[in-house]
């Protein structure tokens, strides 16, 4: 597959800035794979499709406030610093983005907050954005990182709005999310409410929790027109003992699973036995999917409306189908569907 075929127009009007007002009442698109057939659905209505024994793969990662805004020693000028991973606890290193690049050196001081209370130093540049950075913090580690996550911003992408609200701290947030460390939200969980949950505990529908912590390796733009050729970003992921037993469990009894957004995709078919089962594990992936590809796990996904030549729309589309997919996105145009993290839902079964 070339990146020029997953290119689609998207009108700015069409990514959502807000989610619904209820999680579970979003539109759902609900597409069969195998005839294309398209429905037109409310989120509520996903467990329709599925039945005792099956299990729902979450992803229970938690989004923490990955941008702070701070001033440049001497200069003052204003650069914004996005977090992406602590490197050394005891040492306060962590890697980050600056923006802009160009003015950041090794040695320059950065200063957050108000009263500039936060400094941190650069003390490596690792690639042309890419920085390291020290925080000079000397009080104790639960202090530091209360004052540093005190500061930052939920990092909801620009592309969806500039600046975050106070209130999107609790909308780009499942409301299972456990394990602090991913900087953006796995969108397709944030659609499920407890009163979903519920209903889906009435039906005995199950649901498993893995842990893959989403970077932003997922919304940068793919220079290469051979897909081949693209290199994914690391993430952390995680896969109890117990997540994989039940996974496994669920399948070996004849029950569907369905992943719940691109970073659960990724996350079972990561490392996958001959026999189609998943391993536990705490590794870094940067498997890509794309088509063609043939699935082990999942018999069903559900997925946002990405952007077009998004990495996330083509490992959709190695699910659903290319052509089945496309058609169903031009749908979903046509139809008044939101797209981004705060918005409408895709179905595949």
């Amino acid at each position: 597959m070339k990146l020029s075929q997953f290119n689609f127009e998207l009108p700015q009007e069409k990514i959502a800035k807000e989610p619904t007002r209820w999680r579970d009442e979003c539109k759902l698109m609900v597409l069969h794979k195998d005839s294309g057939e398209i429905e037109h659905r409310l989120f509520k209505d996903i467990i329709d499709y599925f039945q005792k024994g099956d299990r729902f793969v979450l992803n229970d990662t938690k989004v923490f406030p990955a941008k702070l805004y701070g001033k440049k020693e001497k200069t003052g000028a204003d650069i914004m610093v996005f977090l992406l991973r602590e490197l050394n606890r005891e040492q306060k290193l962590w890697d980050v983005i600056v923006e802009p690049a160009r003015k950041i050196r090794i040695g320059n001081k950065l200063y957050f907050g108000e009263d500039e209370s936060m400094v941190a130093e650069v003390i490596d540049n690792t690639t042309s954005r890419g920085r390291t950075l020290r925080f000079l913090y000397d009080g104790p580690y639960d202090e530091f990182k209360q004052a540093l996550f005190g500061l930052g911003q939920t990092p909801v992408p620009e592309w969806v709005k500039q600046k975050p609200d106070p209130q999107d701290a609790e909308y780009f947030q499942t409301i299972f999310a456990a394990h602090e460390g991913a900087v953006s939200a796995p969108a397709a969980g944030l659609h499920f409410s407890r009163e979903l949950f519920n209903r889906m505990i009435l039906k005995d529908i199950e649901k498993t929790f893995i842990t893959v912590h989403m970077g932003i390796g997922h919304f940068r733009s793919v220079d290469v027109e051979d897909l081949s050729k693209h290199r994914m970003d690391c993430e952390r992921m995680i896969i109890t003992e117990q997540a994989a037993n039940e996974i496994n469990s669920t399948k070996r009894a004849g029950g569907k699973i369905c992943a719940v957004g691109v970073t659960v995709i990724r996350g079972l078919e990561t490392d996958v036995t001959t026999q189609g089962e998943i391993r536990p594990n705490d590794i870094w992936t940067n498997k890509f999917i794309f088509p063609p590809y043939e699935f082990s796990v999942p018999d069903a996904i559900v997925s946002n409306f990405h952007l077009p030549q998004s990495t996330m729309l083509m490992s959709v589309a190695a699910f659903g189908g290319f052509e089945k997919v496309m058609n169903a996105y031009h749908t979903a145009l046509e139809q008044d569907y939101r797209f981004g993290p705060y918005g409408d839902a895709l179905l595949i079964v």
